[in-house]
């Protein structure tokens, strides 16, 4: 229920905005851009506020929403302002950093989640967290560069993180709630879908900055809601595509000596579209693959062996790396027969 009304909700809201978004929120094609023509960006405005309203609906039918995740919305709703303002106007690269940072470490904080031994001060753990948030949420904006490619990335592990993360606290000694991270796992792929049909290739509207920031940081939010239960190989697994893509692109660039805040055209799913792939082959090959991860990710909840864990993030590197070399790789050229 939740997830239907929240497609509902987040197409609607994409219906009536779309004129004003047409007007004053215009992403026009540069030599880096995906797309060939003028094209409204600004989605994630339905996406956010339909996720957010279907949860806040559901969660505030006879409770009041917990202290800890009032602060996540309100981290959410700060990073869809900054995304905004920036969609419109570029903002100067330190400032948002600041602003992201300050986002992740209120919900970090006011999470109080331990994933590394006990024997990691608290403090060195969260400081770790904040870093590993912000790359998050600065890796999903890198990579929503592409037709469907965040809904290909996006639905499958919304989609995943609720029975997995059910499965993983039912395991546990003493109860948990987990209405929240269920709520909002339905309610964003709900909502992802609902915009997936004006996404779709050739898009009529992209999520903008105010869509892929504070998407970033509520499936961060909910990973490491998923990692705090004990399965941290399942939090890695599901979001392994894009973890691979964006670090090892950040990493040739620094290599390079490259200025990394500045936009360019070097992740692999961009090479991939130079390399004879369609926008929708690549996304294709995101949402085959993250099925596959999000199978790898239950097999460690259900056999939650060291060595299984072990095993299942092994296999699921292997499995990125094979897709990052074939967007890598050119693909052949079928020659055209030529009638006499």
């Amino acid at each position: 229920m939740v997830l239907f009304g929240s497609a509902l909700v987040s197409a609607l809201l994409i219906l009536i905005l779309k004129p004003l978004l047409v007007r004053y929120a215009l992403a026009r094609p540069n030599a880096r851009s995906s797309h060939k023509i003028p094209t409204p960006q600004g989605g994630g405005i339905a996406v956010i506020g339909a996720c957010l309203l279907v949860t806040g609906a559901a969660l505030l039918t006879g409770n009041a929403l917990p202290a800890s995740f009032t602060v996540v919305i309100v981290a959410t709703l700060m990073l869809a302002l900054v995304g905004a303002v920036d969609d419109i106007r570029p903002l100067p690269a330190i400032p948002r950093l600041l602003l992201q940072i300050a986002a992740v470490t209120a919900v970090v904080v006011a999470s109080d989640m331990r994933v590394l031994p006990e024997s990691v001060p608290l403090a060195v753990e969260q400081a770790l967290l904040v870093v590993g948030g912000v790359w998050f949420v600065n890796l999903v904006n890198f990579m929503d560069g592409l037709d469907w490619i965040t809904v290909a990335e996006m639905v499958p592990v919304t989609a995943f993180i609720a029975p997995l993360y059910f499965v993983a606290v039912a395991s546990l000694p003493k109860e948990a709630n987990v209405s929240e991270v269920m709520f909002v796992a339905a309610s964003l792929c709900g909502a992802l879908l609902g915009f997936a049909p004006f996404n779709k290739p050739v898009a009529r509207l992209f999520l903008g900055d105010v869509g892929s920031l504070p998407i970033g940081l509520l499936v961060g939010w909910m990973l490491l809601q998923l990692a705090g239960t004990g399965a941290l190989a399942a939090a890695l697994l599901l979001p392994l595509y894009y973890l691979m893509d964006a670090t090892i692109t950040l990493l040739r660039r620094l290599r390079r000596g490259e200025k990394v805040w500045e936009a360019h055209r070097s992740h692999f799913y961009q090479k991939a579209t130079d390399n004879g792939f369609s926008a929708l082959g690549v996304s294709a090959h995101v949402f085959g693959l993250n099925l596959v991860l999000a199978g790898l990710a239950a097999m460690t909840l259900i056999w939650p062996s060291g060595a299984v864990q072990v095993a299942a993030l092994g296999a699921g590197v292997v499995l990125v790396g094979l897709v990052l070399r074939r967007f890598s790789t050119p693909r052949p050229k079928i020659p055209l027969e030529v009638s006499r």
